[in-house]
Protein backbone atom coordinates (compact mmCIF):
# COMPACT_ATOMS: atom_id res chain seq x y z
CA UNK A 1 0.00 0.00 0.00
CA UNK A 2 1.16 3.55 -0.59
CA UNK A 3 2.55 6.23 2.02
CA UNK A 4 1.91 9.78 2.72
CA UNK A 5 3.26 11.92 5.51
CA UNK A 6 1.15 12.45 8.90
CA UNK A 7 2.49 14.76 10.19
CA UNK A 8 4.37 12.82 12.99
CA UNK A 9 6.95 12.86 15.48
CA UNK A 10 10.54 12.53 13.60
CA UNK A 11 11.16 8.60 14.65
CA UNK A 12 9.86 5.64 13.68
CA UNK A 13 10.64 1.90 12.57
CA UNK A 14 8.88 -1.34 11.83
CA UNK A 15 6.41 -3.78 13.37
CA UNK A 16 4.37 -6.96 12.35
CA UNK A 17 0.84 -6.89 12.12
CA UNK A 18 -0.93 -10.26 12.55
CA UNK A 19 -4.42 -9.59 11.31
CA UNK A 20 -7.12 -13.11 11.73
CA UNK A 21 -10.37 -12.64 9.99
CA UNK A 22 -13.26 -15.59 9.98
CA UNK A 23 -12.23 -16.36 6.03
CA UNK A 24 -8.72 -15.52 5.94
CA UNK A 25 -5.29 -14.58 7.97
CA UNK A 26 -2.53 -12.18 7.20
CA UNK A 27 0.56 -10.69 8.32
CA UNK A 28 1.79 -7.68 7.06
CA UNK A 29 4.71 -5.34 8.06
CA UNK A 30 3.76 -1.96 8.93
CA UNK A 31 6.41 0.94 8.77
CA UNK A 32 6.11 4.20 10.54
CA UNK A 33 9.30 7.07 9.47
CA UNK A 34 9.24 10.75 10.05
CA UNK A 35 5.47 10.87 9.66
CA UNK A 36 5.37 8.23 6.87
CA UNK A 37 2.99 5.14 7.40
CA UNK A 38 2.59 2.24 4.82
CA UNK A 39 2.00 -1.42 5.06
CA UNK A 40 3.57 -4.77 3.22
CA UNK A 41 1.33 -7.67 2.94
CA UNK A 42 4.09 -10.56 3.68
CA UNK A 43 1.80 -13.65 4.14
CA UNK A 44 -2.08 -14.58 3.37
CA UNK A 45 -3.17 -18.02 4.64
CA UNK A 46 -6.97 -19.56 4.61
CA UNK A 47 -8.88 -19.65 7.32
CA UNK A 48 -12.50 -21.36 7.72
CA UNK A 49 -14.73 -23.60 10.06
CA UNK A 50 -13.81 -27.37 10.00
CA UNK A 51 -16.23 -29.80 10.81
CA UNK A 52 -15.56 -32.16 14.00
CA UNK A 53 -17.36 -35.45 15.70
CA UNK A 54 -18.45 -32.62 17.97
CA UNK A 55 -19.11 -29.47 15.91
CA UNK A 56 -17.54 -27.06 13.90
CA UNK A 57 -13.97 -25.58 15.15
CA UNK A 58 -11.64 -24.15 13.60
CA UNK A 59 -7.98 -25.53 12.10
CA UNK A 60 -6.01 -23.08 14.84
CA UNK A 61 -3.03 -25.47 14.93
CA UNK A 62 -2.79 -24.72 10.96
CA UNK A 63 -3.79 -21.13 11.95
CA UNK A 64 -0.97 -20.91 14.10
CA UNK A 65 1.41 -22.69 12.03
CA UNK A 66 0.81 -19.85 9.32
CA UNK A 67 1.18 -16.93 11.94
CA UNK A 68 4.54 -18.50 12.54
CA UNK A 69 5.88 -18.91 9.11
CA UNK A 70 4.21 -14.84 8.58
CA UNK A 71 6.62 -13.90 11.41
CA UNK A 72 9.22 -15.99 10.05
CA UNK A 73 9.35 -13.76 6.07
CA UNK A 74 8.58 -10.43 7.71
CA UNK A 75 12.14 -11.16 9.61
CA UNK A 76 13.49 -11.74 6.58
CA UNK A 77 12.43 -8.87 5.20
CA UNK A 78 12.44 -6.78 7.63
CA UNK A 79 15.27 -7.86 10.44
CA UNK A 80 14.63 -4.71 12.67
CA UNK A 81 11.14 -5.18 13.29
CA UNK A 82 10.73 -4.36 16.80
CA UNK A 83 7.06 -5.68 17.47
CA UNK A 84 4.26 -7.71 17.07
CA UNK A 85 0.51 -7.44 17.38
CA UNK A 86 -2.32 -9.63 16.96
CA UNK A 87 -5.68 -8.95 16.32
CA UNK A 88 -8.72 -11.31 15.18
CA UNK A 89 -12.47 -11.73 15.14
CA UNK A 90 -13.89 -11.79 18.64
CA UNK A 91 -16.08 -14.09 20.86
CA UNK A 92 -14.17 -17.47 20.42
CA UNK A 93 -11.86 -18.90 22.70
CA UNK A 94 -8.95 -21.90 23.48
CA UNK A 95 -8.97 -23.19 26.99
CA UNK A 96 -5.60 -23.97 28.54
CA UNK A 97 -4.19 -26.79 30.79
CA UNK A 98 -0.95 -26.67 32.04
CA UNK A 99 0.82 -25.26 28.63
CA UNK A 100 -1.50 -27.12 26.22
CA UNK A 101 -4.55 -26.14 24.44
CA UNK A 102 -7.26 -28.68 24.64
CA UNK A 103 -8.03 -29.20 21.41
CA UNK A 104 -9.19 -27.35 18.32
CA UNK A 105 -11.62 -24.19 19.28
CA UNK A 106 -15.13 -23.98 18.87
CA UNK A 107 -16.40 -21.69 15.44
CA UNK A 108 -19.08 -19.24 16.94
CA UNK A 109 -21.53 -20.44 14.26
CA UNK A 110 -21.44 -24.03 16.03
CA UNK A 111 -25.05 -24.84 16.96
CA UNK A 112 -24.15 -25.57 20.54
CA UNK A 113 -24.51 -21.81 21.27
CA UNK A 114 -28.07 -22.25 21.24
CA UNK A 115 -27.91 -24.49 24.64
CA UNK A 116 -26.03 -21.88 25.95
CA UNK A 117 -28.89 -18.96 25.63
CA UNK A 118 -30.94 -20.95 26.62
CA UNK A 119 -29.26 -21.64 30.10
CA UNK A 120 -28.01 -17.99 30.41
CA UNK A 121 -31.51 -16.63 29.71
CA UNK A 122 -32.97 -19.18 31.75
CA UNK A 123 -30.65 -17.50 35.17
CA UNK A 124 -30.51 -13.85 33.83
CA UNK A 125 -33.19 -12.03 31.83
CA UNK A 126 -31.79 -10.55 28.66
CA UNK A 127 -32.49 -6.45 29.99
CA UNK A 128 -30.33 -7.61 33.56
CA UNK A 129 -27.35 -8.83 31.20
CA UNK A 130 -27.57 -6.06 28.51
CA UNK A 131 -27.87 -3.80 32.17
CA UNK A 132 -24.71 -5.15 32.85
CA UNK A 133 -22.38 -6.05 30.23
CA UNK A 134 -23.93 -3.36 27.29
CA UNK A 135 -24.34 -6.10 24.79
CA UNK A 136 -27.09 -6.71 21.57
CA UNK A 137 -28.25 -10.05 21.68
CA UNK A 138 -25.84 -12.07 19.34
CA UNK A 139 -26.37 -16.42 20.14
CA UNK A 140 -22.70 -16.70 20.16
CA UNK A 141 -21.42 -14.00 22.28
CA UNK A 142 -18.88 -15.91 24.53
CA UNK A 143 -20.66 -16.57 28.02
CA UNK A 144 -23.47 -18.62 25.75
CA UNK A 145 -19.65 -20.55 24.49
CA UNK A 146 -19.03 -20.67 28.23
CA UNK A 147 -22.31 -22.15 29.99
CA UNK A 148 -22.39 -24.73 26.87
CA UNK A 149 -18.52 -25.66 27.04
CA UNK A 150 -18.31 -28.96 28.51
CA UNK A 151 -14.32 -29.13 29.04
CA UNK A 152 -14.62 -25.59 30.76
CA UNK A 153 -13.56 -27.28 34.36
CA UNK A 154 -10.25 -29.15 32.92
CA UNK A 155 -9.06 -25.68 31.93
CA UNK A 156 -6.54 -23.23 33.70
CA UNK A 157 -7.90 -20.27 31.50
CA UNK A 158 -9.76 -19.51 28.93
CA UNK A 159 -8.01 -17.38 25.85
CA UNK A 160 -9.58 -15.42 23.25
CA UNK A 161 -8.31 -16.15 19.89
CA UNK A 162 -5.25 -13.51 19.82
CA UNK A 163 -4.30 -14.54 23.39
CA UNK A 164 -4.25 -17.30 22.62
CA UNK A 165 -2.14 -16.96 19.95
CA UNK A 166 0.32 -14.25 22.39
CA UNK A 167 0.39 -17.05 24.86
CA UNK A 168 1.88 -19.34 22.47
CA UNK A 169 4.01 -17.06 21.67
CA UNK A 170 5.33 -15.52 24.60
CA UNK A 171 3.52 -17.63 27.57
CA UNK A 172 1.58 -14.33 28.72
CA UNK A 173 -2.12 -15.43 30.03
CA UNK A 174 -4.03 -12.54 29.52
CA UNK A 175 -6.78 -10.86 28.24
CA UNK A 176 -7.02 -7.72 26.06
CA UNK A 177 -9.63 -5.48 27.19
CA UNK A 178 -10.75 -4.54 23.87
CA UNK A 179 -11.45 -8.36 23.13
CA UNK A 180 -12.86 -9.15 26.55
CA UNK A 181 -15.89 -6.59 26.35
CA UNK A 182 -17.48 -8.96 23.36
CA UNK A 183 -16.93 -11.94 25.79
CA UNK A 184 -20.40 -10.28 27.78
CA UNK A 185 -18.84 -11.22 31.10
CA UNK A 186 -16.89 -7.50 31.27
CA UNK A 187 -19.16 -4.78 33.45
CA UNK A 188 -19.69 -2.33 30.83
CA UNK A 189 -19.26 0.59 32.87
CA UNK A 190 -16.08 -0.31 34.74
CA UNK A 191 -14.54 -2.32 32.28
CA UNK A 192 -13.47 -5.20 34.56
CA UNK A 193 -14.56 -8.53 35.04
CA UNK A 194 -18.26 -9.21 36.03
CA UNK A 195 -17.21 -12.23 38.79
CA UNK A 196 -20.86 -12.19 40.36
CA UNK A 197 -22.32 -12.48 36.79
CA UNK A 198 -19.98 -15.83 36.18
CA UNK A 199 -20.55 -17.27 39.52
CA UNK A 200 -24.31 -16.76 38.26
CA UNK A 201 -24.22 -18.72 35.25
CA UNK A 202 -21.23 -21.54 36.73
CA UNK A 203 -18.85 -20.11 35.01
CA UNK A 204 -15.20 -20.49 37.13
CA UNK A 205 -13.44 -17.03 37.79
CA UNK A 206 -10.49 -18.80 37.70
CA UNK A 207 -10.45 -19.20 33.55
CA UNK A 208 -11.02 -15.73 33.27
CA UNK A 209 -7.61 -14.10 33.03
CA UNK A 210 -6.10 -10.99 34.07
CA UNK A 211 -6.92 -7.88 31.91
CA UNK A 212 -4.48 -5.56 29.77
CA UNK A 213 -5.11 -2.66 27.75
CA UNK A 214 -3.81 -1.90 24.03
CA UNK A 215 -0.49 -0.98 24.06
CA UNK A 216 0.25 -3.30 27.05
CA UNK A 217 3.57 -5.53 26.64
CA UNK A 218 3.27 -8.95 27.12
CA UNK A 219 6.32 -10.55 26.68
CA UNK A 220 8.91 -11.36 24.27
CA UNK A 221 8.95 -14.70 21.81
CA UNK A 222 9.94 -18.01 23.78
CA UNK A 223 10.38 -21.57 22.73
CA UNK A 224 9.86 -22.76 19.38
CA UNK A 225 8.52 -19.88 18.11
CA UNK A 226 11.37 -17.67 18.42
CA UNK A 227 14.02 -20.32 16.91
CA UNK A 228 11.60 -20.48 14.13
CA UNK A 229 11.00 -16.76 13.58
CA UNK A 230 14.94 -16.23 14.45
CA UNK A 231 14.07 -13.04 16.14
CA UNK A 232 13.32 -12.29 19.43
CA UNK A 233 10.26 -10.51 18.71
CA UNK A 234 8.15 -8.42 21.50
CA UNK A 235 4.47 -9.04 21.96
CA UNK A 236 2.55 -6.25 22.53
CA UNK A 237 -1.03 -6.07 23.38
CA UNK A 238 -3.34 -3.88 20.48
CA UNK A 239 -6.89 -3.23 19.95
CA UNK A 240 -7.23 -7.14 19.72
CA UNK A 241 -10.47 -6.85 18.32
CA UNK A 242 -10.07 -6.38 14.82
CA UNK A 243 -13.05 -4.11 14.74
CA UNK A 244 -11.33 -2.39 17.72
CA UNK A 245 -8.32 -2.31 15.37
CA UNK A 246 -10.08 -0.71 12.76
CA UNK A 247 -11.60 2.13 14.39
CA UNK A 248 -8.27 3.35 15.32
CA UNK A 249 -7.99 3.68 12.07
CA UNK A 250 -11.15 5.10 10.81
CA UNK A 251 -10.47 9.01 10.18
CA UNK A 252 -13.46 10.04 11.83
CA UNK A 253 -13.77 13.56 9.60
CA UNK A 254 -16.67 15.13 12.13
CA UNK A 255 -17.67 14.71 15.43
CA UNK A 256 -20.83 13.01 14.07
CA UNK A 257 -19.23 10.76 11.91
CA UNK A 258 -20.47 7.25 11.51
CA UNK A 259 -18.50 4.52 10.85
CA UNK A 260 -19.26 0.83 8.82
CA UNK A 261 -16.26 -1.46 9.65
CA UNK A 262 -17.10 -3.56 6.14
CA UNK A 263 -15.88 -7.50 5.64
CA UNK A 264 -17.63 -10.45 6.51
CA UNK A 265 -19.81 -8.97 8.96
CA UNK A 266 -20.46 -4.98 8.88
CA UNK A 267 -20.03 -3.36 12.02
CA UNK A 268 -22.45 0.02 11.98
CA UNK A 269 -21.74 2.93 14.74
CA UNK A 270 -20.20 5.60 16.59
CA UNK A 271 -17.38 6.23 18.87
CA UNK A 272 -18.73 7.51 22.21
CA UNK A 273 -17.11 8.44 25.66
CA UNK A 274 -19.62 6.53 27.65
CA UNK A 275 -22.28 3.09 26.91
CA UNK A 276 -25.63 3.64 26.36
CA UNK A 277 -27.78 0.99 27.72
CA UNK A 278 -31.02 2.23 27.46
CA UNK A 279 -34.06 0.00 27.04
CA UNK A 280 -34.38 1.99 23.45
CA UNK A 281 -30.63 0.84 22.59
CA UNK A 282 -31.29 -2.85 23.53
CA UNK A 283 -34.61 -3.17 22.03
CA UNK A 284 -32.58 -1.97 18.96
CA UNK A 285 -30.10 -4.55 19.60
CA UNK A 286 -27.17 -1.72 19.96
CA UNK A 287 -24.00 -2.83 21.70
CA UNK A 288 -21.26 -0.62 23.53
CA UNK A 289 -17.79 -2.37 23.02
CA UNK A 290 -14.45 -1.53 24.00
CA UNK A 291 -12.21 0.62 22.11
CA UNK A 292 -8.49 1.59 22.21
CA UNK A 293 -7.90 4.79 24.90
CA UNK A 294 -11.23 4.11 26.42
CA UNK A 295 -13.62 4.71 23.93
CA UNK A 296 -16.67 3.16 23.32
CA UNK A 297 -17.35 1.48 19.88
CA UNK A 298 -21.44 1.92 20.15
CA UNK A 299 -22.46 -0.57 17.14
CA UNK A 300 -24.95 -2.71 15.77
CA UNK A 301 -23.97 -6.39 13.78
CA UNK A 302 -25.12 -6.17 10.57
CA UNK A 303 -24.44 -8.91 8.00
CA UNK A 304 -21.72 -7.90 5.17
CA UNK A 305 -19.91 -9.30 2.61
CA UNK A 306 -20.61 -12.86 3.78
CA UNK A 307 -24.12 -12.89 1.47
CA UNK A 308 -22.19 -12.01 -1.37
CA UNK A 309 -19.22 -14.66 -0.48
CA UNK A 310 -21.41 -17.69 0.00
CA UNK A 311 -23.28 -16.82 -3.02
CA UNK A 312 -20.26 -16.70 -5.33
CA UNK A 313 -18.50 -20.03 -3.95
CA UNK A 314 -22.12 -21.30 -4.55
CA UNK A 315 -22.09 -20.00 -7.89
CA UNK A 316 -18.30 -21.13 -8.59
CA UNK A 317 -19.25 -24.68 -7.35
CA UNK A 318 -21.75 -24.94 -10.32
CA UNK A 319 -19.86 -23.16 -12.88
CA UNK A 320 -16.59 -25.33 -11.94
CA UNK A 321 -14.38 -22.18 -12.32
CA UNK A 322 -13.83 -18.63 -10.80
CA UNK A 323 -15.70 -16.33 -10.91
CA UNK A 324 -14.35 -12.77 -11.46
CA UNK A 325 -16.02 -10.51 -8.65
CA UNK A 326 -15.04 -7.02 -10.16
CA UNK A 327 -17.09 -8.14 -13.59
CA UNK A 328 -19.83 -9.04 -11.13
CA UNK A 329 -20.21 -6.14 -10.02
CA UNK A 330 -20.14 -3.99 -12.79
CA UNK A 331 -22.80 -6.27 -14.48
CA UNK A 332 -24.38 -5.69 -10.63
CA UNK A 333 -24.21 -1.80 -11.29
CA UNK A 334 -25.87 -1.70 -14.76
CA UNK A 335 -28.89 -3.68 -13.74
CA UNK A 336 -31.95 -0.91 -14.40
CA UNK A 337 -35.35 -1.30 -13.00
CA UNK A 338 -37.14 -2.23 -9.59
CA UNK A 339 -34.28 -3.70 -6.94
CA UNK A 340 -36.06 -6.55 -5.00
CA UNK A 341 -34.89 -6.27 -1.51
CA UNK A 342 -34.72 -8.54 1.76
CA UNK A 343 -33.61 -8.78 5.51
CA UNK A 344 -29.95 -8.75 5.22
CA UNK A 345 -29.91 -9.76 8.75
CA UNK A 346 -32.80 -12.92 8.86
CA UNK A 347 -31.02 -15.51 10.83
CA UNK A 348 -32.01 -17.95 8.00
CA UNK A 349 -28.92 -16.36 6.31
CA UNK A 350 -26.51 -16.82 9.07
CA UNK A 351 -25.37 -20.28 7.77
CA UNK A 352 -22.98 -21.33 5.12
CA UNK A 353 -24.06 -23.21 1.87
CA UNK A 354 -26.37 -22.39 -0.96
CA UNK A 355 -26.48 -18.87 0.19
CA UNK A 356 -28.83 -17.87 -3.57
CA UNK A 357 -31.29 -20.73 -3.00
CA UNK A 358 -31.45 -18.96 0.95
CA UNK A 359 -32.04 -15.87 0.12
CA UNK A 360 -34.40 -16.70 -2.50
CA UNK A 361 -36.60 -18.87 0.14
CA UNK A 362 -36.39 -14.83 1.71
CA UNK A 363 -37.46 -13.50 -0.98
CA UNK A 364 -40.50 -15.68 -2.25
CA UNK A 365 -41.39 -15.46 1.76
CA UNK A 366 -41.57 -11.57 2.03
CA UNK A 367 -43.37 -12.04 -1.61
CA UNK A 368 -40.66 -10.30 -3.59
CA UNK A 369 -39.53 -11.26 -7.10
CA UNK A 370 -36.60 -13.77 -6.94
CA UNK A 371 -33.98 -11.73 -9.68
CA UNK A 372 -33.37 -13.97 -12.51
CA UNK A 373 -30.00 -13.78 -13.58
CA UNK A 374 -26.83 -13.57 -11.52
CA UNK A 375 -25.91 -10.06 -12.18
CA UNK A 376 -29.01 -9.05 -10.67
CA UNK A 377 -29.13 -11.46 -7.92
CA UNK A 378 -26.39 -9.47 -6.81
CA UNK A 379 -27.61 -6.29 -7.37
CA UNK A 380 -29.94 -7.14 -4.59
CA UNK A 381 -27.58 -8.69 -2.31
CA UNK A 382 -25.40 -5.93 -2.46
CA UNK A 383 -28.82 -3.05 -2.47
CA UNK A 384 -30.34 -5.06 0.70
CA UNK A 385 -26.65 -5.18 2.60
CA UNK A 386 -26.88 -0.97 1.65
CA UNK A 387 -30.36 -0.55 3.24
CA UNK A 388 -29.42 -2.58 6.38
CA UNK A 389 -26.11 -0.34 6.39
CA UNK A 390 -28.60 2.47 6.29
CA UNK A 391 -30.98 1.56 8.75
CA UNK A 392 -28.38 1.23 11.68
CA UNK A 393 -26.44 4.40 10.43
CA UNK A 394 -29.79 6.30 11.44
CA UNK A 395 -30.26 4.04 14.23
CA UNK A 396 -27.50 4.83 16.18
CA UNK A 397 -27.45 8.59 15.27
CA UNK A 398 -31.65 8.34 17.13
CA UNK A 399 -30.03 6.62 19.73
CA UNK A 400 -27.08 8.65 20.76
CA UNK A 401 -28.94 11.51 20.19
CA UNK A 402 -26.73 12.46 17.12
CA UNK A 403 -27.28 14.28 13.92
CA UNK A 404 -24.74 11.92 12.01
CA UNK A 405 -23.35 13.68 8.73
CA UNK A 406 -20.77 11.63 7.76
CA UNK A 407 -20.47 8.02 6.84
CA UNK A 408 -17.03 6.08 7.04
CA UNK A 409 -16.56 2.59 5.30
CA UNK A 410 -13.54 1.08 5.89
CA UNK A 411 -12.27 -2.74 5.60
CA UNK A 412 -12.74 -5.30 1.73
CA UNK A 413 -16.18 -3.19 1.87
CA UNK A 414 -14.73 0.00 1.14
CA UNK A 415 -13.42 -1.23 -2.12
CA UNK A 416 -16.70 -1.88 -3.32
CA UNK A 417 -17.84 1.11 -5.30
CA UNK A 418 -21.64 -0.16 -6.09
CA UNK A 419 -21.76 -0.56 -1.85
CA UNK A 420 -20.72 2.02 -1.55
CA UNK A 421 -22.41 4.30 -3.70
CA UNK A 422 -25.83 2.42 -2.73
CA UNK A 423 -24.98 3.01 1.14
CA UNK A 424 -24.69 6.91 0.29
CA UNK A 425 -28.46 6.60 -1.73
CA UNK A 426 -29.84 4.69 1.19
CA UNK A 427 -28.82 6.86 3.95
CA UNK A 428 -29.12 10.43 2.08
CA UNK A 429 -25.31 10.78 3.44
CA UNK A 430 -21.75 10.78 1.59
CA UNK A 431 -19.55 8.08 2.03
CA UNK A 432 -15.63 8.34 2.51
CA UNK A 433 -14.47 5.20 1.58
CA UNK A 434 -11.08 3.90 3.20
CA UNK A 435 -8.60 2.47 4.19
CA UNK A 436 -9.05 -1.32 2.81
CA UNK A 437 -6.66 -2.36 5.37
CA UNK A 438 -8.06 -0.60 8.90
CA UNK A 439 -7.80 -3.36 10.56
CA UNK A 440 -3.97 -3.76 10.01
CA UNK A 441 -3.37 -0.36 10.41
CA UNK A 442 -5.01 0.38 13.66
CA UNK A 443 -2.66 -2.39 14.68
CA UNK A 444 0.32 -1.03 13.69
CA UNK A 445 -0.71 2.19 14.90
CA UNK A 446 -0.88 1.21 18.18
CA UNK A 447 2.34 -0.49 18.15
CA UNK A 448 3.86 2.46 16.88
CA UNK A 449 2.64 4.64 19.43
CA UNK A 450 3.33 2.29 22.19
CA UNK A 451 7.41 2.90 20.39
CA UNK A 452 6.74 6.15 21.07
CA UNK A 453 7.28 6.93 16.99
CA UNK A 454 4.18 9.58 17.46
CA UNK A 455 5.65 11.34 19.95
CA UNK A 456 4.98 11.46 23.52
CA UNK A 457 1.43 12.57 23.89
CA UNK A 458 -0.13 10.74 20.78
CA UNK A 459 -3.64 10.79 20.53
CA UNK A 460 -6.48 8.51 18.55
CA UNK A 461 -6.84 11.59 16.82
CA UNK A 462 -2.56 12.16 16.28
CA UNK A 463 -2.83 8.51 14.85
CA UNK A 464 -6.44 9.34 12.19
CA UNK A 465 -4.51 12.20 10.99
CA UNK A 466 -1.72 9.63 10.07
CA UNK A 467 -4.13 7.78 8.10
CA UNK A 468 -5.99 10.59 6.29
CA UNK A 469 -2.65 11.64 4.67
CA UNK A 470 -1.26 8.22 4.18
CA UNK A 471 -4.39 6.92 2.55
CA UNK A 472 -7.10 9.35 1.57
CA UNK A 473 -10.66 8.48 1.19
CA UNK A 474 -12.88 8.27 -1.74
CA UNK A 475 -15.56 9.91 -1.25
CA UNK A 476 -19.21 8.99 -2.70
CA UNK A 477 -22.37 11.56 -2.54
CA UNK A 478 -25.96 10.48 -2.58
CA UNK A 479 -27.54 10.66 -5.90
CA UNK A 480 -31.15 12.33 -6.46
CA UNK A 481 -33.56 10.02 -6.27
Amino acid sequence: MSAGTGGAAGTGGAVAAVDLGATSGRVMIGRVSDGMLSLESVARFPNGPVPGPDGLHWDFTALYRHIVEGLREAVKREPGIASVGIDSWAVDYGLVAGDEVLGEPFHYRDDRTHRGVERVHGVIPFDELYRRNGLQFLPFNTLYQYVAERRLDDADVALLIPDLVAFLLTGARVAERTNASTTGLVDVRTGQWDLELAERLGIPASVLPDLVDPGALLGTLRGAARERVAAPLEVVAVGSHDTASAIVAVPLSTPNAAYISCGTWGLVGVELDEPVVTDEARAANFTNEGGVDGRVRFLHNVTGLWLLSESVRTWEAEDGAPISLPDLLDAAAAVDGDIALFDANDPRLAAPDDMPARIAAVLDEEGAPVPASRAAFTRTIVESIAAAFAAAVHTAGRLTDRDVDVIHIVGGGSLNRLLCQATADRAGLPVLAGPVEATALGNVLVQARTHGWFGPDATLETLRAAVVAAFPPERFDPRAQ
